[in-house]
């Protein structure tokens, strides 16, 4: 949340390891987004009604700039989940280190209908036409994904909607839901009780079963409280997402001081449980990311809050550099290891596009992107970056896009490799991808990734498509990283323009 110039960063953290356990609410300030202060924990297991655990939560600013957060507590070793309510103790403290727990905990429990194993971590608040507050707690009826809905009129008394706002079959135990509304018209962030005409919903859910999260965007009916989804994307786990990559349990809040919407989210390790031991940490926070509606409508556009900008250093710039089939280039004079790259490929013309296999129609991007990676040369495609590269090309990962003919229309294919990123045994390295939904009439696409050593964070075409990969190489590490432009394709296809800059290393807890 923004509370009074300073932002507050509230995360599951095990203070005593690096392995999930002894969960507490570590709380971090900032005043620009980038430099951070780790303040001592604001919530602990302290009380009856969360002495077995305190797990995820939302920030509401109540009227007369109040600050509270609804948490989710564990009651009893049957994992029985309720929600929970913590206030700041002195409201005059400009970090709010101390939060308090009153007495009148828990304000909302699983009634009838309700499992209360799949019931936890309540939505931001926003306030109705009809004056009460209502909050979404995300479950799960089955294998059916839930989002219950809450209203209250004095934030303390909550009374559950008879009906779900919304739920989607086969998608198991909603975690970590988001509603909040975003402008048709413009870029600017809204207020989570703003409604409209000029107005489209975001209803985004964390799958428990497959560890990503899927969003739709729609219609939400203040008067019935019920969300109805558009139908230009899936409601279910094939459906659209924030990130493609190692991206989960993400939040978003709305900042008043730029008027914008900012997303947050949580990248995990993908080596082992005894890598991280010895690391002695596990879990990063990835780059925060303004929010907006895509001018199509139909879906969301994410980009790194300007303020990373100020991290940037030395600059390289390269432009109308042709890369031809099985051309490589490299780019030098930065901090390979540390770098934040952007690039605009062109291309002449899209008859060399490969034919898109009928049979893929029903496969995931990933599953196309491990038939077709960055060795299989294509007509229009692979090209791309190639990061965090060893000199040999033994270890690197490769962001790319593929453009493919279907039957009626071009499909562009984003990856980020991870298969070829280390030569360390027991990773996870999957080909991470997505498709992107974008115009081809100019003959271009864009990519902006974000290099950190063990991170690429990668972002499509103007933040239509995000990928995330968590990567550990051995050889490409530090000065001995290497960043490449590639291009794989039959096609010839050229570097309108590149900037690349070596990043400094921000203030970090």
């Amino acid at each position: 949340m923004y509370y009074n110039g300073v932002y507050h960063l509230l995360y599951q953290y095990n203070p005593k390891g690096a392995v999930w356990g002894n969960i507490v609410w570590a709380h971090s300030v900032s005043t620009d987004l980038i430099n951070w202060i780790a303040l001592e924990p604001a919530i602990f297991p302290s009380k009856v009604f969360d002495q077995y655990g305190c797990w995820s939560g939302s920030a509401t600013v109540l009227p007369g700039n109040k600050p509270v957060i609804l948490y989710t507590g564990i009651i009893d070793k049957n994992n029985t989940q309720v929600q929970n309510y913590a206030v700041p103790a002195n409201l005059s403290d400009p970090y709010l280190r101390e939060w308090v727990k009153p007495d009148d905990n828990p304000l909302i429990v699983a009634t009838a209908g309700v499992n209360k194993t799949a019931f936890r971590d309540p939505t931001t608040a926003w306030l109705g036409p009809d004056g009460h507050y209502r909050i979404l707690v995300g479950g799960r009826r089955k294998n059916r994904g839930v989002a219950f809905l809450y209203r209250s009129k004095d934030f303390k008394k909550w009374a559950k909607a008879k009906h779900a706002i919304h739920t989607s079959a086969g998608t198991g135990n909603w975690e970590c839901p988001d509603f909040f509304p975003v402008t048709k018209q413009g870029t600017n962030g809204l207020d989570t009780s703003v409604l409209g005409q000029n107005v489209k919903h975001v209803m985004k859910v964390s799958l428990d079963a497959t560890r990503f999260e899927y969003y739709t965007l729609g219609q939400y009916y203040p008067q019935f409280d019920v969300y109805v989804p558009d139908n230009t994307s899936a409601d279910n786990w094939k459906g659209l997402r924030y990130d493609y990559g190692n991206f989960y349990a993400s939040k978003s809040f709305f900042d008043p001081s730029k008027n914008r919407r900012i997303l947050w989210g949580w990248a995990n390790e993908s080596d082992s449980t005894d890598d991280d031991v010895k690391k002695g940490w596990a879990g990063i926070q990835l780059i925060p990311r303004t929010i907006t509606l895509d001018p199509n409508g139909r879906q969301l556009l994410q980009w790194p809050v300007q303020e990373l900008n100020t991290l940037r250093g030395n600059n390289v710039h390269l432009n109308k550099q042709l890369l031809k089939s099985g051309d490589l280039v490299e780019v030098t004079g930065i901090t390979p290891a540390q770098a934040d790259v952007e690039v605009t490929f062109s291309f002449p013309s899209l008859d060399k596009a490969e034919p898109f296999d009928p049979s893929w129609r029903n496969l995931d991007a990933q599953d196309v992107c491990s038939k077709r990676g960055s060795f299989v040369e294509g007509g229009l495609g692979p090209f791309g970056l190639a990061t965090l590269a060893s000199a040999d090309l033994k270890e690197y990962t490769p962001v790319f896009f593929r453009i493919f003919k279907d039957a009626d229309k071009h499909v562009v294919l984003m990856c980020s490799d991870a298969t070829t990123s280390s030569l360390k045994d027991k990773l996870y390295t999957p080909s991470f991808a997505g498709f992107v939904d974008v115009d081809l009439t100019d003959k271009k696409l864009s990519l902006r990734s974000l290099i950190d050593h063990s991170v690429v964070e990668s972002f499509g075409a103007g933040g239509k498509t995000c990928i995330s990969s968590r990567v550990y190489p051995t050889i490409a590490v530090s000065d001995e990283a290497h960043l490449y432009a590639f291009n794989n394709g039959t096609e010839t296809v050229t570097i309108e323009t590149l900037d690349a800059w070596s990043m400094n290393i921000a203030k970090m807890n």
